[in-house]
C-alpha cells in the first residue's frame, strides 16, 4: 500500500491559514490558562507579593504551551481541532507514523518560517510538491482529506 501522502493532495494555503486561525484561538486560551496557573503558583510561593511572571518564565511557558498543544494533537491523530475542521492531516513523508522528533523539528521550523516574514509558508507557492520549509526540515507534510460520505449530503 503506498504512503497516504502520495494519494492525497496538499491543502491550499488559504485553507491551512484558516485552520491556523482556528487553532490560534485554542492556543491563546491554553496560554492564558497556563499563565494564570503559573502566576497563581508564583503568588502562593512568594506570599502574595509577586504579581508578574518573569519574562524568561513567560516566554518558556509560551513555547512549551504552543509546542505541547501541536505535538499532543499530532501524535494522537495527526490533526489539531482546526485541522479536523478543514480536513487537513499531518503525515510523515515516508508514510510511517509521526515521531516526536519530527514534530519538534516541525514546530521549530514553523517558528523560523514565521520569523522570516512568513517566507517559509509562502515557499509552498513555489515548491513543486507544495511543501513548506518546515515540511522539508521535519520530513512531514500536510494532506487534504477527502470529504466523508456524510459531508456530501
Amino acid at each position: 500500500m503506498p504512503p497516504m501522502n502520495q494519494e492525497l493532495p496538499s491543502p491550499s494555503l488559504p485553507r491551512h491559514f484558516l485552520a491556523m486561525v482556528y487553532d490560534s484561538l485554542l492556543v491563546l486560551a491554553l496560554v492564558f490558562v497556563v499563565y494564570a496557573c503559573a502566576l497563581g503558583i508564583q503568588v502562593g510561593l512568594a506570599g502574595g507579593e509577586s504579581q508578574v511572571l518573569s519574562p524568561i518564565l513567560g516566554r518558556t511557558l509560551f513555547v512549551l504551551s504552543v509546542t505541547g498543544f501541536y505535538c499532543a494533537f499530532w501524535l494522537r491523530s495527526g490533526q489539531t481541532l482546526g485541522m479536523q475542521t478543514w480536513r487537513i492531516k499531518l503525515v510523515s513523508s515516508d508514510g510511517g507514523p509521526l515521531r516526536p522528533g519530527q514534530l519538534l523539528l516541525r514546530c521549530a521550523g514553523a517558528a523560523v518560517s514565521l520569523l522570516f516574514l512568513g517566507l517559509g509558508y509562502l515557499w509552498k507557492l513555489v515548491d513543486r510538491r507544495g511543501l513548506y520549509w518546515h515540511d522539508h526540515l521535519s520530513g512531514t507534510q500536510l494532506v487534504l482529506l477527502p470529504k466523508s460520505s456524510r459531508d456530501k449530503d
